[in-house]
């Protein structure tokens, strides 16, 4: 019964991360009287505002929140959706991670779910095997902690040790003996990070102002335009988004916004139609992160800001251009002033906008250009790069491998569909890989092998679009297929270059639902 309870609340975790975004001006008031209301009556008291288990350990906010909500599934907690939010705003902030500590797996709670992870085979075997190692590395414990969280897993899933990579081994005895005491020594609950972070953390009101931004959308294309941050109660912001589309889409909308621990910004904005989740690092006058929609976080972008008064130069956009080409280029970034330099062999032959966020000219490359990377400038300010290529060597589906989920067709979750790039690589002058960037090119889907043949998965699975976004097929038994199963599917993802026609190939597995969909997979 709990087990079925706690699937079905799970399920609806990604929506419940919404809440994270209502005002907590009052968190760090109210987070001590809800910590002895609301969690004492099972967490003992150890003096100065920490209780057991609660005080050994330090997570991100929707760490934070799935917490909470699993003591709300399996323990009967009762709390208020306010009083909710108001404790992970007060945990998050009280006991988070560094910015350094989040390094290489904020893919998590980005949530870049087709992300292939590299953790070491023990941990991925022990933890990875039934959710994401970035999971386990997003959050502190002492060597205590991590054996409670090791029996906890036992208690309330017993049947983990007679699943693969547990049964052939003596699971327990490698968990608490050698698991354990690795977890406390990479994942400890102190770190000279942390410490150094709580004194030097910021306060929330260094972020109002313009944020010049930058970006780039899968099957969509760049994205560029300004966000305005508008301080509100306590940590909160309200936001405001005016950009577009490199193909002229407008990019505009407006919402709200909470920062968490000094850095941590969980934005919720709508954008046209769509309703966008905001998870960004803010630190130093850059945001960096990702957007994504509220009921498809599949459908997102990858995001860049750079805060006014703080000159940076973000991104070129496009970041290529062939050798005897000219085309129109655009510099993102603030406080943009100075003369647009792009290299050598690249001319800038006319300016045809400038502003403090963005200089948009039309530049020429010259037919002998040597292929490689050059430094853009915008008067004294660098960091960003423009590739100049004389030919297309090779090409990769972006990304690599992906996993489109079935649906509808009366289910309760929507699908989950697939979207790739075809990525452009050729060679620099001293014949090293020089990664062009994203060209157009046409799609298509082919079996994987030949169980694929034989079981007509391209016919049932989905379709693949001409912008590169495949649309499974319906939940549910078919009929039309063999043994009346689903439309899952093993695919072949074919991208061929609509200047030039090179191939490049990647793999999509169309399965069946998600239903366990917390905000940390």
């Amino acid at each position: 019964m709990k087990t079925t309870r706690l699937r079905r609340h799970a399920g609806k975790l990604a929506l419940v991360a919404a809440a994270l975004l209502s005002t907590q001006a009052m968190a760090a008031e109210q987070g001590p009287s809800l910590l002895q209301n609301k969690c004492m009556g099972c967490h003992i008291p150890e003096g100065n505002d920490t209780y057991s288990r609660i005080s050994h350990q330090r997570k991100t906010p929707e760490g934070w929140l799935m917490s909470i909500a699993r003591m709300q599934v399996m323990h009967g907690l009762q709390i208020s959706d306010d009083d909710r939010r108001t404790l992970v705003k007060y945990l998050a902030d009280k006991q988070g991670l560094a910015p350094s500590e989040t390094d290489g797996v904020r893919y998590a709670m980005e949530r870049r779910l087709n992300t292939v992870e590299h953790f070491d085979e023990q941990l991925s075997q022990t933890c990875g095997r039934c959710h994401s190692g970035a999971r386990v590395a997003l959050q502190r414990r002492p060597a205590q902690e991590w054996e409670h969280l090791v029996n906890f897993h036992l208690g309330q899933w017993p049947s983990l040790e007679y699943q693969a990579q547990a049964r052939d081994r003596e699971w327990l005895e490698i968990a608490l003996k050698q698991v354990v005491p690795d977890l406390a020594k990479r994942f400890p609950l102190e770190s000279p990070a942390y410490a150094a972070w709580e004194k030097a953390k910021p306060k929330a009101d260094t972020l109002q102002g313009q944020w010049a931004f930058s970006g780039h959308m899968l099957a969509k294309g760049d994205v560029r335009g300004v966000m305005t941050v508008t301080p509100d109660q306590g940590d909160t912001f309200k936001v405001d988004v005016k950009g577009a589309y490199a193909d002229g889409t407008p990019f505009n909308g407006s919402g709200s916004a909470i920062l968490y621990n000094g850095y941590e910004w969980r934005g919720n904005v709508k954008v046209g139609d769509s309703h966008l989740r905001q998870v960004f690092a803010a630190l130093d006058g850059e945001m960096k992160g990702r957007m994504f929609e509220a009921e498809h976080d599949e459908r997102g972008l990858d995001f860049s800001a750079a805060q006014a008064g703080k000159a940076r130069l973000l991104a070129v956009q496009p970041a290529f251009i062939k050798a005897g080409t000219e085309q129109e280029v655009t510099l993102v970034g603030s406080d943009l002033a100075g003369k647009p330099d792009l290299g050598a062999g690249v001319q800038v032959t006319e300016v045809l906008e400038s502003t403090p966020t963005w200089v948009r000219v039309k530049a020429r490359a010259a037919a002998d250009a040597t292929p490689g990377q050059r430094e853009v400038t915008v008067g004294a300010l660098k960091g960003a790069s423009l590739a100049v290529y004389d030919k297309v060597d090779e090409v990769k589906v972006v990304p690599a491998f992906s996993i489109a989920r079935i649906g509808e067709n009366g289910a309760s979750v929507p699908k989950v569909q697939g979207r790739f790039e075809a990525e452009a690589w050729g060679k620099d002058a001293s014949g090293q890989p020089l990664r062009i960037g994203y060209l157009p090119a046409k799609w298509k889907v082919e079996p994987f092998n030949e169980r694929a043949i034989e079981d007509e998965d391209v016919k049932f699975a989905g379709t693949m679009q001409a912008d590169g976004v495949f649309v499974p097929g319906g939940a549910g038994p078919n009929p039309a297929r063999k043994m009346m199963t689903n439309n899952a599917g093993n695919l072949k993802v074919i991208a061929q270059l609509e200047d030039g026609g090179q191939q490049g190939e990647g793999h999509l597995i169309v399965t069946v639902q998600r239903w366990n969909n917390p905000p940390l997979p």
